[in-house]
């Protein structure tokens, strides 16, 4: 692991994973404002060597691993070399608006009980979006789709724009490291709800986030996702003793294989299929912890 650059630590640290997302990092960090701590954390990318100029020129601590540790793995580990009062992570595929940390910081001392937040998230189609569903919640807790038009209590967080204190943070553990790579923000955000107090929408606290350009959008890609996704769905739905677990993501997987939609393109039927073997792959171990996905997935 390869360490560089930490001044002085800002009230809050900003933390990004990334995984070949130097396509899109440089934006990023030009709209993080001057100042304030930057922690990037690389996954074993193969694209290392931008990832670390942009890190410097934008005076950024970098974590590398020689490997994809997961994404909640790398997280803890930016949380880890924190020294400040606040974390919040975001994905690198998005940019901030000049206000969005200092709102979010007056939410947390207007709002003492309160355990996480999240900004309010713009497309980019210029659409508001904000996570209003889970595999964890009850049909009644699952929030009506139009955009809440001020600070609102919600159920769910999503792990693309999380900010809290390193206080709740290090007091629900962090991330759960037995989930590779999706649903970790269902998973903390539930826990945070019933271990510290509610989460919140902060209306006032804008950001853009592109949503599946961090990564890259190749058809192999989109399938050791879904392969992962499939697992992550059958270990968090199992954690949180969601009668029947198995059978249910199990059943969704298949609905979504045989869907038209799915039969109609050939991008959609790799990828869902990617996700039903990810789901069947979990049968034995539940879905806990890092499991390679078969190189089939990957081969449109």
């Amino acid at each position: 692991m390869e360490l560089r650059n930490l001044n002085a630590p800002s009230r809050t640290s900003v933390i990004s994973v990334c995984f070949n997302s130097s396509a899109v990092l440089g934006r990023f960090l030009a709209s993080i404002p001057q100042g304030t701590s930057i922690i990037l954390v690389d996954n074993g990318s193969s694209d290392l060597a931008e990832t670390r100029a942009l890190a410097k020129a934008h005076n950024a601590l970098l974590i590398t691993n020689q490997t994809n540790l997961g994404f909640g793995s790398a997280c803890n580990q930016g949380a880890a070399a924190s020294q400040s009062e606040f974390l919040f992570f975001v994905n690198p595929d998005s940019f901030l608006e000049a206000t969005t940390i200092t709102a979010l910081e007056s939410a947390a001392a207007a709002k003492p009980e309160a355990s996480a937040f999240n900004p309010q998230i713009i497309d980019s189609r210029g659409r508001v979006s904000f996570k209003r569903r889970s595999c964890l919640l009850s049909a009644n807790e699952i929030m009506d789709p139009i955009a809440p038009k001020s600070d609102s209590q919600v159920p769910v967080l999503t792990g693309a724009a999380l900010f809290l204190s390193k206080q709740n943070f290090d007091r629900i553990c962090g991330f759960d490291e037995n989930i590779f790579l999706y649903h970790e923000d269902d998973d903390i955000s539930i826990r945070l709800r019933k271990q510290v107090g509610p989460t919140w929408l902060i209306h006032n606290s804008l950001m853009t986030h592109l949503s599946g350009h961090s990564s890259g959008r190749s058809a192999s890609i989109a399938a050791l996702k879904a392969w992962h996704m499939g697992r992550s769905l059958v270990y968090v739905t199992t954690k949180h003793q969601i009668k029947g677990a198995f059978r249910k993501a199990r059943g969704s997987a298949w609905r979504q294989l045989l869907s038209p939609a799915t039969l109609l393109s050939k991008r959609k039927f790799y990828k869902n299929r990617a996700f039903l073997q990810g789901v069947l792959s979990a049968r034995h171990d539940l879905g806990a912890g890092y499991k390679s996905d078969p190189q089939s997935i990957r081969r449109p």
